[in-house]
Protein backbone atom coordinates (compact mmCIF):
# COMPACT_ATOMS: atom_id res chain seq x y z
CA UNK A 1 0.00 0.00 0.00
CA UNK A 2 1.61 3.82 -1.02
CA UNK A 3 1.44 6.44 0.93
CA UNK A 4 -1.11 7.94 -1.13
CA UNK A 5 -3.43 5.15 -0.30
CA UNK A 6 -2.55 5.01 2.95
CA UNK A 7 -3.24 9.05 3.23
CA UNK A 8 -6.50 9.50 1.52
CA UNK A 9 -8.47 6.02 1.30
CA UNK A 10 -10.34 5.83 -2.16
CA UNK A 11 -13.88 6.53 -2.72
CA UNK A 12 -16.12 3.35 -3.50
CA UNK A 13 -15.70 3.02 -7.33
CA UNK A 14 -18.39 3.56 -9.88
CA UNK A 15 -19.42 -0.37 -11.16
CA UNK A 16 -17.89 0.31 -14.69
CA UNK A 17 -14.53 1.82 -12.92
CA UNK A 18 -14.36 -1.02 -10.64
CA UNK A 19 -13.99 -3.36 -13.74
CA UNK A 20 -11.55 -1.60 -15.35
CA UNK A 21 -9.58 -1.81 -12.12
CA UNK A 22 -9.88 -5.58 -11.67
CA UNK A 23 -8.96 -5.68 -15.49
CA UNK A 24 -5.93 -4.00 -15.20
CA UNK A 25 -4.83 -5.55 -12.19
CA UNK A 26 -5.35 -9.01 -13.86
CA UNK A 27 -3.30 -7.73 -17.16
CA UNK A 28 -0.82 -6.59 -14.83
CA UNK A 29 -0.54 -9.89 -12.37
CA UNK A 30 0.09 -11.56 -15.83
CA UNK A 31 2.38 -9.31 -17.50
CA UNK A 32 4.49 -8.94 -14.03
CA UNK A 33 4.37 -12.68 -14.27
CA UNK A 34 5.90 -12.97 -17.08
CA UNK A 35 8.52 -9.82 -17.87
CA UNK A 36 8.80 -8.89 -14.74
CA UNK A 37 7.75 -5.23 -12.89
CA UNK A 38 9.24 -3.56 -15.82
CA UNK A 39 6.64 -4.75 -18.09
CA UNK A 40 5.65 -1.72 -20.47
CA UNK A 41 2.07 -0.68 -19.05
CA UNK A 42 0.88 0.27 -22.32
CA UNK A 43 1.15 -3.13 -23.07
CA UNK A 44 -0.73 -3.54 -19.79
CA UNK A 45 -3.62 -1.05 -20.48
CA UNK A 46 -4.09 -2.62 -24.24
CA UNK A 47 -4.40 -6.03 -22.56
CA UNK A 48 -6.89 -5.00 -20.33
CA UNK A 49 -8.55 -3.40 -23.07
CA UNK A 50 -8.56 -0.21 -21.65
CA UNK A 51 -6.99 3.45 -22.51
CA UNK A 52 -3.57 4.15 -21.18
CA UNK A 53 -4.70 7.12 -19.43
CA UNK A 54 -7.73 5.03 -17.44
CA UNK A 55 -4.53 2.97 -16.03
CA UNK A 56 -2.87 6.23 -14.83
CA UNK A 57 -6.28 7.21 -13.44
CA UNK A 58 -6.53 4.20 -11.61
CA UNK A 59 -2.32 3.87 -10.88
CA UNK A 60 -0.95 6.84 -11.35
CA UNK A 61 2.98 5.80 -10.68
CA UNK A 62 3.68 2.27 -11.40
CA UNK A 63 5.03 1.95 -7.94
CA UNK A 64 0.93 1.74 -7.16
CA UNK A 65 0.17 -0.49 -9.66
CA UNK A 66 2.64 -2.81 -8.28
CA UNK A 67 1.76 -2.42 -4.46
CA UNK A 68 -2.33 -3.11 -5.93
CA UNK A 69 -1.89 -6.34 -7.73
CA UNK A 70 0.77 -7.45 -4.53
CA UNK A 71 -2.27 -6.96 -2.45
CA UNK A 72 -4.37 -8.16 -4.79
CA UNK A 73 -2.77 -11.47 -4.84
CA UNK A 74 -2.13 -11.59 -1.30
CA UNK A 75 -5.90 -11.72 -0.62
CA UNK A 76 -6.44 -14.08 -3.55
CA UNK A 77 -4.33 -16.44 -2.31
CA UNK A 78 -5.69 -15.99 1.55
CA UNK A 79 -9.38 -15.68 0.31
CA UNK A 80 -8.22 -19.34 -1.18
CA UNK A 81 -7.61 -20.50 2.18
CA UNK A 82 -11.25 -20.22 3.56
CA UNK A 83 -12.30 -21.80 -0.35
CA UNK A 84 -10.57 -24.48 0.04
CA UNK A 85 -11.79 -25.18 3.64
CA UNK A 86 -15.23 -25.02 2.04
CA UNK A 87 -14.77 -27.53 -0.70
CA UNK A 88 -12.23 -30.29 0.76
CA UNK A 89 -11.66 -32.36 3.92
CA UNK A 90 -9.34 -29.78 6.20
CA UNK A 91 -6.14 -32.02 5.71
CA UNK A 92 -6.91 -32.01 1.86
CA UNK A 93 -7.29 -28.07 2.16
CA UNK A 94 -4.44 -27.67 4.05
CA UNK A 95 -1.84 -29.93 1.44
CA UNK A 96 -3.57 -27.82 -1.89
CA UNK A 97 -3.03 -24.46 0.00
CA UNK A 98 0.44 -25.34 0.89
CA UNK A 99 1.09 -26.64 -2.49
CA UNK A 100 0.02 -23.37 -4.12
CA UNK A 101 2.25 -21.47 -2.15
CA UNK A 102 5.11 -22.44 -4.94
CA UNK A 103 2.93 -20.14 -7.47
CA UNK A 104 2.13 -17.37 -5.11
CA UNK A 105 6.09 -17.03 -3.54
CA UNK A 106 7.49 -16.52 -7.45
CA UNK A 107 4.50 -14.05 -8.09
CA UNK A 108 5.29 -11.64 -5.39
CA UNK A 109 9.15 -12.24 -4.87
CA UNK A 110 9.99 -9.55 -7.99
CA UNK A 111 7.06 -7.59 -6.55
CA UNK A 112 8.67 -7.43 -3.26
CA UNK A 113 11.94 -6.23 -4.54
CA UNK A 114 10.09 -3.19 -6.29
CA UNK A 115 8.32 -2.23 -3.36
CA UNK A 116 11.30 -2.68 -1.21
CA UNK A 117 13.21 -0.10 -3.66
CA UNK A 118 10.15 2.06 -4.20
CA UNK A 119 8.79 2.27 -0.32
CA UNK A 120 11.78 2.10 1.19
CA UNK A 121 11.30 1.72 4.99
CA UNK A 122 7.41 1.89 4.41
CA UNK A 123 7.98 -1.61 2.52
CA UNK A 124 8.83 -2.85 6.12
CA UNK A 125 4.84 -2.32 6.82
CA UNK A 126 3.20 -3.45 3.81
CA UNK A 127 5.64 -6.79 4.26
CA UNK A 128 3.95 -6.94 7.73
CA UNK A 129 0.74 -6.77 7.29
CA UNK A 130 0.77 -9.20 3.93
CA UNK A 131 2.75 -11.53 6.36
CA UNK A 132 -0.01 -11.30 9.25
CA UNK A 133 -2.86 -12.02 6.61
CA UNK A 134 -1.13 -15.64 5.17
CA UNK A 135 -0.40 -16.13 9.17
CA UNK A 136 -4.15 -15.89 9.45
CA UNK A 137 -5.01 -18.20 6.35
CA UNK A 138 -2.62 -20.60 7.73
CA UNK A 139 -3.79 -20.58 11.09
CA UNK A 140 -7.36 -21.31 10.16
CA UNK A 141 -6.25 -24.48 7.75
CA UNK A 142 -3.98 -25.92 10.39
CA UNK A 143 -6.49 -25.41 13.32
CA UNK A 144 -8.79 -27.36 10.89
CA UNK A 145 -6.60 -29.89 10.21
CA UNK A 146 -5.63 -30.58 13.70
CA UNK A 147 -8.85 -30.86 14.56
CA UNK A 148 -9.72 -33.10 12.32
CA UNK A 149 -6.66 -34.90 13.21
CA UNK A 150 -5.45 -34.70 10.14
CA UNK A 151 -1.96 -33.36 11.03
CA UNK A 152 0.44 -33.35 14.25
CA UNK A 153 -1.11 -31.13 16.67
CA UNK A 154 2.74 -30.06 18.25
CA UNK A 155 2.62 -27.39 14.93
CA UNK A 156 1.94 -23.18 15.47
CA UNK A 157 0.81 -21.40 12.13
CA UNK A 158 4.25 -19.23 12.38
CA UNK A 159 5.79 -22.91 12.01
CA UNK A 160 4.16 -23.86 8.81
CA UNK A 161 4.34 -20.48 7.47
CA UNK A 162 8.64 -20.52 7.97
CA UNK A 163 9.16 -24.25 6.26
CA UNK A 164 6.73 -24.02 3.38
CA UNK A 165 8.28 -20.29 2.41
CA UNK A 166 11.61 -21.25 3.72
CA UNK A 167 11.38 -23.85 0.58
CA UNK A 168 9.41 -22.08 -1.37
CA UNK A 169 12.03 -18.95 -1.60
CA UNK A 170 15.14 -21.60 -1.26
CA UNK A 171 13.57 -22.84 -5.23
CA UNK A 172 12.36 -19.21 -6.52
CA UNK A 173 15.18 -19.10 -8.88
CA UNK A 174 15.07 -22.33 -10.69
CA UNK A 175 12.80 -22.87 -13.66
CA UNK A 176 11.69 -26.15 -12.60
CA UNK A 177 9.24 -26.25 -9.88
CA UNK A 178 9.11 -29.74 -9.59
CA UNK A 179 11.70 -30.14 -6.74
CA UNK A 180 10.59 -27.32 -4.95
CA UNK A 181 7.40 -29.59 -4.93
CA UNK A 182 8.98 -32.33 -3.74
CA UNK A 183 10.41 -30.93 -0.57
CA UNK A 184 7.10 -29.11 -0.13
CA UNK A 185 5.33 -32.78 -0.15
CA UNK A 186 7.98 -34.15 2.05
CA UNK A 187 7.01 -31.10 4.63
CA UNK A 188 3.44 -32.23 3.95
CA UNK A 189 4.34 -35.89 5.54
CA UNK A 190 6.32 -34.63 8.08
CA UNK A 191 3.32 -32.77 9.32
CA UNK A 192 1.17 -35.74 9.28
CA UNK A 193 4.26 -37.41 11.36
CA UNK A 194 2.51 -38.90 14.59
CA UNK A 195 -1.18 -37.21 14.13
CA UNK A 196 -3.60 -38.28 16.59
CA UNK A 197 -6.07 -40.99 14.24
CA UNK A 198 -9.35 -39.32 13.50
CA UNK A 199 -11.91 -40.07 16.57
Amino acid sequence: MTDRETAHPPRPLRADAARNRAKILDAAAAAFDEQGTDASLEDVARTAGVGVGTLYRHFPTRLDLIAAVYRSSLEQFVARADELLEQKPAGEALDEWVMGFVGYVVRKRGMSSALKAGLGDGAAQVMSEGRALLEGAAARLLVAAQAAGAVRDDLAPADLLRAVSGVCLAGADSADRTQTERVLRLVLDGLRWTAPAPA
